[in-house]
């Protein structure tokens, strides 16, 4: 059962198919009704392109639409490691243990502007659906130093002023779990009912989750944090 939208406001949420924007599309499903939520995907070149299918599993769960942008072709110049045509492996180990700390260069799974672009191009089918509201499932881990500046509070208020000045005030961002740890979201996600098993992490582009990089890490610690185990880890050694 989902509640009715009490109000005229109609969300857009970008949905990874990870397990922070999972529970944020819970949480929006349960304050607009599905009839009042669109999921939105985006396909940018990523080594894990497994979260597309897990974004569209998800969206089926939830009974919302699904939409897919395409923006690989912004990040064909980029030698990042996240993406399928980089260079470099994916690093293991956690973002501290890469060096990630208050003003050092991001980490090398950091993608160019990734969330400003994803942010801009959001706000453009927002707007051209007739949503009032472009849900973001940026947390505080996500920064972790400076390894991902584009997640920060700083750049999630700046984004969130373009946003409302560029659309004249017709659609405004939302980012409630920008203070939250991955814990945190975690909690919240298992009180709601959230599918954890349909939800993907990992930043290699294998089958099952390695274990080692740091957002499988960061995954981990999140779940055992709250006594749980990971849904996605079940079964493996």
């Amino acid at each position: 059962m989902t509640m009715a939208s009490d109000g005229a406001d109609k969300a857009l949420v970008l949905c990874s198919g990870g397990l922070d924007s999972t529970t944020l599309l819970a949480r929006m499903v349960a304050r607009y009704g599905r009839e009042a939520v669109v999921a939105l995907r985006i396909s940018y070149g990523q080594r894990h392109s497994r979260e597309l299918a897990a974004a569209e599993a998800v969206a089926a769960h939830y009974g919302v639409p699904l939409h897919t942008l395409d923006l690989a072709s912004a990040f064909a110049q980029s030698d990042c490691s996240l993406l399928a045509h980089g260079q470099d492996p994916i690093p293991h180990g956690t973002y501290a243990e890469q060096g990630a700390e208050e003003g050092s260069a991001p980490v090398s799974t950091y993608v160019p502007f990734r969330n400003g672009l994803f942010l801009s191009a959001a706000a453009s089918m927002a707007l051209s659906l007739d949503c009032t509201v472009l849900c973001y499932g940026a947390h505080s881990d996500d920064v972790a130093g400076s390894a991902y500046p584009d997640c920060s509070l700083a750049f999630v208020e700046a984004m969130g002023r373009a946003i409302e000045l560029g659309s004249g005030g017709a659609l405004r961002l939302e980012a409630p779990f920008v203070a939250l740890t991955k814990a945190d979201i975690v909690a919240e996600g298992s009180r709601s009912g959230v599918p954890f098993e349909l939800t993907w992490s990992c930043y290699e582009g294998a089958d099952e989750p390695c274990g080692a990089c740091a957002t499988c890490l960061d995954r981990q610690r999140a779940f055992a944090a709250n006594g749980m185990e990971d849904p996605a880890q079940k079964g493996r050694d």
